[in-house]
């Protein structure tokens, strides 16, 4: 069994965390913030504030480095490479992402159309970086 270059997991995991983050910003802050801030509004909840931008970027960061560990640990089984970071990707997104919106869409929280641009944005955005940072991933030397 190969062995995890860490070094590289969490360097192609902040890597890929970046582009989640840069993602998130210009669809849900800057395309989608007012419906957002109105949607806060009608659950009866102050805006996010700088407290709540911090948590998703930590969470942007930590998606990322998740990624890359789950690619690391599949390249010994499925190969090297954009399939094996895409399918890491993939199922990176329906654990924090697909299965965390049921709850809220069950409860019917936000507007359906927000929840579904969410989930579609996330999937590409999870699945585009995951690949990013997998480029940056080497498996250590003598293994």
């Amino acid at each position: 069994m190969q062995k995890i270059n860490w070094n590289r997991v969490i360097l192609g995991g902040l890597l890929a965390g970046l582009g989640i983050n840069i993602c998130e910003f210009l669809v849900d802050g800057l395309v989608l913030g007012g419906q957002w801030a109105a949607s806060m509004k009608n659950l009866g909840r102050p805006p996010m504030g700088a407290g709540a931008n911090a948590a998703f970027l930590l969470v942007g960061f930590l998606t990322g480095i998740y990624a890359l560990w789950l690619y690391a640990t599949l390249r010994p089984r499925m190969g090297p490479g954009p399939k094996t970071a895409a399918f890491a990707g993939v199922a990176v997104w329906i654990l924090g992402s697909l299965i965390a919106s049921v709850a809220p869409i069950a409860m019917h929280l936000f507007p359906y159309h927000l929840m579904g641009i969410g989930l579609l944005l996330a999937l590409v955005e999870i699945v585009a970086s995951t690949v990013l940072g997998a480029w940056l991933y080497k498996e250590p030397a003598g293994t």
